[in-house]
């Protein structure tokens, strides 16, 4: 009973917020466009509770929580199937998804990840608003003897003004350029008592545990800072350091997965249900500013993933809405019907192989 209250109660919860903020967005806008919503689901497969407003949309949660959506009507007859051989009134044109301009469409279907962006920062801004945003400055505490920061010649007391032209405003910017760069030789641009000097540093490769015991390769340069401060914003800055870290979080996210393309990387650390189940509820135990701001990034991730081109994703549709817009007609039936296999296949073999890697983690093989 203790595993429920401390994984899958989080897990539940995080999941549930974050598919519902996603499934919002195309709602809201599905509606502001006047698209009748037949469906609103939290969750796969048979219901297991829900209601029917006054607009006749079902709302409901169902069994499977990995995911939700929300059927629109006449949504099939621009995806190769569900295409209705009975003529539409000209009221039923008006409330149908396919009936709508391009436009409207792409607006409805990018208003999902828009959502799950517009959440993070949201969420972000409210939390550096009350606790504050971590920050340490940008300064060298201690240097590693034979470290990367010791062949580079970085000294205690150095300030970071730059890494590859990326301006530097705390040693949290420092960390989330160099645990990315390992191996890869950095440019630093840094003070040292009042006159500005170029350094070059390649990152060695270390180990790291995270608190839920996976593995990860990350680079490590061997310096210290002098400990870790918050400072609270005003709704501005507090706005505007939202963005910054939503961005960072976003850039560092397609470098990771550059570097598993280019195989500098282990797709290892690839993780699915079962590991975000575990962090989640190492999350929850470290306490509830730590689980919120965990589910600012993972919102950002999902945003970010519906984005991929992939047939069946919001990336998908929009792809296929941008061909659209080039030969000004919609793609072939059959062929979007094929491509939405082919993208069905990828993502259930997708999950195969990350619900793999969670295993491997837990079990250590």
């Amino acid at each position: 009973m203790e595993f429920v209250y401390t994984y899958i109660l989080p897990f539940l919860a995080l999941l549930t917020i974050l598919v519902f903020v996603h499934e919002l967005g195309h709602y809201l806008v599905a509606k502001r466009n006047g698209v009748k919503i037949e469906v609103f689901s939290v969750g796969f497969g048979p219901e297991l509770f829900g209601w029917t407003d006054k607009a006749l949309t079902r709302w409901k949660f169902s069994v499977i929580p990995l995911g939700g959506y929300v059927k629109m009507f006449g949504e099939g007859d621009h995806s190769g199937g569900g295409k209705s051989n009975t003529p539409l009134t000209d009221e039923e044109k008006r409330h149908s998804f396919s009936h709508k301009t391009l436009g409207q469409r792409a607006a409805i279907v990018f208003a999902g990840p828009a959502a799950n962006f517009l959440f993070a920062i949201v969420v972000l801004v409210a939390l550096f608003m009350t606790v504050g945003q971590p920050y340490t400055p940008a300064e060298v505490g201690s240097v590693k003897a034979k470290s990367a920061a010791d062949a580079a010649g970085l000294k205690a007391g150095d300030k970071f003004l730059e890494i590859n032209g990326n301006e530097i405003y705390r040693f949290e910017d420092v960390q989330q350029i160099v645990r990315l760069a390992a191996g890869e030789r950095l440019q630093l641009l840094v003070d040292r008592s009042g006159q500005e000097i170029v350094l070059y540093a390649t990152p060695e490769t270390a180990e790291l545990k995270d608190r839920s015991g996976n593995t990860h390769k990350i680079g490590m340069l061997g310096i210290s800072r002098q400990g870790v401060s918050y400072v609270r914003h005003g709704p501005g800055k507090a706005v505007w350091q939202a963005l910054r870290e939503c961005v960072q979080l976003t850039l560092g996210t397609f470098k990771a997965i550059g570097q598993m393309v280019e195989g500098t990387r282990s797709v290892d650390e690839l993780g699915g249900p079962v590991r975000i189940g575990q962090m989640s509820g190492d999350f929850a135990k470290s306490g509830f500013i730590a689980f919120v701001w965990f589910m600012a990034l993972l919102s950002i991730n999902l945003g970010l993933i519906n984005l991929f081109p992939i047939p069946m994703l919001d990336g998908g549709h929009l792809f296929f809405y941008g061909v659209e817009a080039i030969i000004r007609r919609p793609i072939n039936g059959r062929i979007q019907e094929y491509s939405f296999r082919i993208g069905m296949a990828l993502i259930l073999g997708f999950m195969v192989f990350v619900t793999l890697n969670d295993i491997k983690s837990i079990f250590n093989v």
